[in-house]
């Protein structure tokens, strides 16, 4: 199996840290809103992944997070009246029944953030002794880019790429323009040996990946990093400096990359205002069928949604359930007979286009 890896550039062949082991963490959802079709995208794409490398005979260990303290949440906080709980454990009960009926696979681990205060607090005291961070008074902690040498190798990004990126807070007290909040000082949330505040969205991840997927290896601590490519920079970025910073290792041996999902061929988001709620889509199509449609692209390709597309799917899926009827009939013998009849070669030809 050949894998195309987002650091190297390169289709690489797939060997796990572990024989016989997969170990995969993909990012989840912030959870404040219903998830729209980006998320399913991303979801249905490496729930294939996950269920090609069990049909080889792998062990998978699949991490998927949920990030239920954020911005964006508190944001929903004060529009609402609501408790951070409430509108996380309500969202994440909509997530989790939105992707069962796209057929996704649960997590093996579905950590939370706020579950894992100590863990972050660990990472990000390791990065101050270290040097990769610092305070800023009265505001937070922040990673210390310049001291990452190898920091942009992953996105490839050029120097100047700082200016107005997503989720990275604008501070003129900040080293450098690119340097990103570890832990945001704030009396109303947990207590940690900087002083109360919550983590940064992009400390989470690291964080809750070496907590509960770690291979312990001297290299790699997991073998497939997952997500959309919006995430590439800066998030996942990110994440990789402060491991390779904290832990002298490489987050992961494999950086997998889906495309975007657009609507007129701009990327859908919230934050444009054009997303497809999946909720929306099941009510013009069953779950099977949207699943089918967002695999119906290559995952890398970047996807445009229409509801004509998706109709027209629908009708391919009802041909195949057709055809396979079919085949069935005259495959399965009558009562009372036997049958020997299997078809090697489709499924030998079907292993090797997933390989």
């Amino acid at each position: 199996m050949v894998i195309y890896d987002s650091l190297s550039k390169k289709k690489l062949p797939f060997k796990p840290i572990s024989e016989g082991l997969a170990r995969i963490y993909a990012c989840g959802p912030t959870v404040y809103d219903d998830a729209h079709l980006g998320h399913a995208k991303s979801a249905v794409s490496f729930d294939l992944l996950r269920r090609v490398l069990q049909a080889e005979g792998y062990e998978v260990k699949f991490a998927r997070n949920f990030t239920d303290i954020d911005d964006k949440i508190l944001k929903k906080m004060e529009q609402t009246g609501k408790s951070l709980e409430e509108i996380t454990e309500f969202y994440t009960r909509r997530y989790l029944q939105d992707m069962s009926a796209l057929n996704v696979a649960d997590a093996s681990i579905s950590p939370k953030a706020t579950e894992n205060i100590a863990a972050i607090c660990e990472l990000i005291s390791s990065l101050l002794q270290k040097g990769f961070a610092y305070e800023i008074v009265g505001d937070g902690i922040y990673f210390d880019t310049r001291k990452d040498g190898d920091y942009l190798s992953l996105s490839g990004k050029k120097e100047g790429a700082g200016k107005n990126i997503a989720r990275v807070a604008s501070n003129d007290a900040k080293h450098d323009e690119k340097d990103f909040v570890l832990w945001k000082f704030d009396e109303n949330w947990f207590d940690s040996p900087f002083g109360k505040g919550r983590p940064g969205w992009h400390s989470e991840c690291v964080a809750m990946i070496l907590a509960h997927l770690d291979s312990g290896d001297p290299h790699f601590c997991i073998d497939i990093h997952a997500g959309g490519a919006d995430l590439l920079f800066p998030h996942h970025e990110n994440e990789a400096a402060q491991c390779r910073c904290a832990r002298h290792r490489a987050l992961s041996k494999y950086w997998l990359h889906n495309g975007f999902v657009q609507v007129n061929n701009e990327k859908m988001s919230k934050s444009l205002g054009n997303s497809f709620f999946v909720g929306d889509a099941l009510k013009i199509a069953p779950g099977e069928a949207l699943r089918f449609y967002l695999l119906s692209s290559h995952y890398r390709a970047n996807f445009n949604y229409s509801i004509a597309d998706l109709l027209a799917s629908k009708k391919r899926l009802d041909k195949i359930y057709r055809l396979k009827k079919r085949v069935r009939d005259v495959l399965v013998p009558a009562a009372g007979q036997n049958s020997t009849t299997e078809l090697p070669a489709a499924e030998v030809k079907f292993r090797s286009e997933m390989m």
